[in-house]
């Protein structure tokens, strides 16, 4: 857990090296208004971006800290240097994640195990009973069974009981070793699913993602036990979602974003912390754990954005009520053809009057074109 933790740190550390050259050199030439050039800025940007080439990575590394994705802007920088470095590390990440899926693979398919199958092939056991007919003499210990079968008596002492009148076939036995290989379970396309959030060493950073760690674990029990069907409906896909990865990547976008948590943006963290554990919130959680909020997104979300449905559709009507009694307060307009509006010509209009001035002042006109919404006023 540690090493994993020092391997995105180092990652994360090479990129803001390499993003903040990365922007010095673009801020420079467009300063400057001429083309590349070598510099300073460039040959960092240039040896931080060689330094995560060097790196050794995973896919859960890669994966938890997005740093392919935020990385690749780069490919697009008018530098020529830092454009082929950035797509040259680009292709060798992807080639890391294709090898360890390949190997990965490798190692599911060589799993095989031999399945013993006794099959006991049993004949069945031919007794000669003495039919309800048969009688037993007991004279001198010696007993004697009379059968009588079809009309023909026969009798049998005890030895010859036991060795004739009893014949019990051999039980045979056979044992086939049929040896099964095990079908290979299908290579998912991302990695595997975390058990517990990775840590990164610093302790803040750790409390934040066990919060949301914790936060994201409760949604596939929420969403089975929600009144609204269309929410029942999208369990499995909820099922689907590693809760612990994404509280990772959350976590990580908003270090990105807001710094440390006892920074000058701890209240923005708190606020964020908030709404990401409030049992009556539980559609943001969900939204987020979907997918349907990007992690990047989350920091700069505003309440209302983070609101959960019930209280998007309160905050709706009471928007309404609020627009309509402003309506309904207002002072009445009437529609004329007698002004003309100056800055498009029609003369479709809409007007009224307020007493703005003294009482023996006349009354203000305000007018309103409907054609380009143009306003003006006059006494």
């Amino acid at each position: 857990m540690g090493a994993a933790g020092a391997m995105e740190r180092e990652l994360l550390e090479a990129f803001e090296a390499a993003r903040k050259a990365a922007d010095a050199v673009g801020e420079a030439a467009a300063a400057a208004g001429a083309g590349e050039g070598e510099s300073p800025e460039a040959a960092r940007c240039v040896d931080a971006l060689r330094r995560l080439r060097g790196a050794r990575v995973t896919t859960a590394a890669l994966v938890s800290t997005q740093i392919g994705r935020r990385i690749r802007y780069l490919t697009k920088h008018p530098h020529s240097s830092i454009k082929a470095t950035a797509s040259d590390l680009l292709g060798h990440w992807k080639k890391v994640v294709i090898e360890e899926d390949k190997k990965n693979g490798a190692l599911q398919n060589g799993k095989s195990s031999s399945t013993v199958v006794k099959v006991e092939k049993v004949e069945p056991m031919k007794v000669e009973k003495a039919s309800p007919r048969a009688t037993v003499n007991n004279n001198n210990m010696d007993t004697r069974v009379v059968n009588h079968k079809g009309g023909k008596v026969e009798k049998f002492s005890n030895a010859e009981l036991r060795t004739q009148s009893i014949k019990v076939e051999k039980v045979q036995k056979v044992v086939h070793k049929v040896s099964s290989v095990e079908k290979p379970s299908p290579v998912q396309g991302g990695p595997p699913r975390l058990t517990s959030v990775v840590k990164c060493g610093d302790a803040s950073r750790d409390r934040i993602r066990a919060i949301l760690g914790d936060a994201f674990s409760r949604v596939s029990e929420e969403t089975r036990k929600d009144d609204r069907e269309e929410v029942r409906n999208i369990i499995e896909e909820v099922k689907a979602c590693d809760p612990f990865r994404i509280a990772v990547m959350v976590e990580c976008a908003l270090f990105q974003k807001l710094g440390n948590f006892n920074g000058p943006n701890k209240q923005r963290y708190r606020s964020l912390m908030f709404n990401l554990k409030d049992d009556h919130n539980t559609d943001f959680r969900r939204r987020v754990l979907l997918g349907q909020v990007q992690p990047e997104r989350i920091a700069d979300l505003t309440p209302t954005e983070m609101a959960s449905d019930t209280r998007k559709l309160e905050n709706k009507k009471i928007e309404e009520k609020a627009l309509f009694e402003c309506e309904r307060g207002g002072a009445p307009k009437a529609t004329t053809d007698q002004f003309k509006c100056g800055r498009c010509g029609q003369r479709k209009t809409t007007y009224y009057q307020l007493q703005t001035r003294s009482a023996d002042e006349p009354m203000t006109t305000f007018v309103t074109c409907v054609n380009c919404n143009n306003h003006w006023k006059f006494c």
